[in-house]
């Protein structure tokens, strides 16, 4: 919240402004939530579709929605913005299964994420797996044999969240060895893992997700700025380790996304739901 770290974007203005900020610094995806005016977190199509167009008319980006939207949500609120956007989002988030998450439980059973991707494979948006246990990716990699996910997959390690792996390396490694090297990985350090993660996973040939949803420091004791400012840092340290940051083009093609710019949102279907 603004009473966490006053840059933290309310509103879906506040947060595209944050959005094209992190893309000029080096970002090609954008993860997405919304939230209202007061902070509340929403998962509104119609706050997504502002925020959206927005981010649209000045950078192109990969745009990837959140399904997670607070752990209150519920499973009908979470893929309102999946099923009523149009056109659908290149990309969403799908938690690999049920964690503790804080002092409360993020609830995603099996059923609940078949239909989840089931949404996805629909509208051709193509899934990120989120694993917060070394367990997520076991189901993940049950879901492809059986065939619910097809083809190469994009994981994001989300290590350090109380209730769940924390962020010591050897976490990522041990769920970096369980992928086979068709798919493609980012990790995203919450906290004070944020950086050193981060750098480890551009060592190892993954990719890194910054951001005030995983950390609002710069360094112990100093807020970040900026979304941005926390993009410009990993994208320096990736320059000095030979990987610069992808433009969103290359970004698409290392997740065999179709060559593409994005289309602005132009219409919601249907009404949100009534508080």
């Amino acid at each position: 919240m603004k009473s966490d770290n006053p840059n933290h974007p309310y509103g879906p203005e506040e947060i595209a402004i944050a959005a094209i900020g992190a893309v000029r610094a080096g970002a090609s995806i954008i993860h997405l939530h919304v939230r209202e005016d007061d902070g509340t977190p929403s998962q509104s199509p119609t706050l997504f579709a502002e925020a959206i167009r927005h981010i649209t008319d000045e950078v192109d980006c990969i745009i990837q929605i959140s399904t997670g939207g607070a752990v209150t949500a519920t499973e009908d609120e979470r893929l309102l913005p999946v099923r009523e956007l149009i056109p659908p989002p290149e990309m969403a988030s799908v938690t690999m299964g049920t964690v503790n998450f804080g002092d409360g439980v993020f609830w995603n059973p099996p059923n609940l994420i078949r239909a989840f991707l089931a949404e996805f494979k629909k509208r051709a948006i193509k899934p990120e797996l989120e694993i917060f246990e070394a367990g997520h990716v076991a189901f993940a990699m049950r879901l492809i044999k059986e065939g619910v996910l097809e083809g190469p997959q994009h994981f994001d390690f989300v290590l350090g969240v109380p209730g769940a792996m924390n962020g010591n390396p050897k976490n990522l490694f041990h769920l970096v060895d369980l992928l086979p090297p068709t798919h493609t990985w980012t990790v995203a350090g919450i906290g004070p893992a944020e950086l050193t993660l981060g750098t480890i996973a551009i060592a190892l040939g993954g990719h890194v997700r910054v951001g005030f949803e995983d950390n609002v420091f710069y360094r112990k004791g100093e807020l970040a700025r900026s979304n941005a400012q926390l993009v410009e840092r990993i994208a320096r340290v990736g320059k000095e380790l030979n990987r610069p940051a992808a433009t969103p083009a290359e970004a698409r093609e290392i997740l065999g996304l179709p060559a593409r710019k994005w289309e602005r949102v132009t219409a919601i279907s249907g009404a949100d739901p009534v508080a």
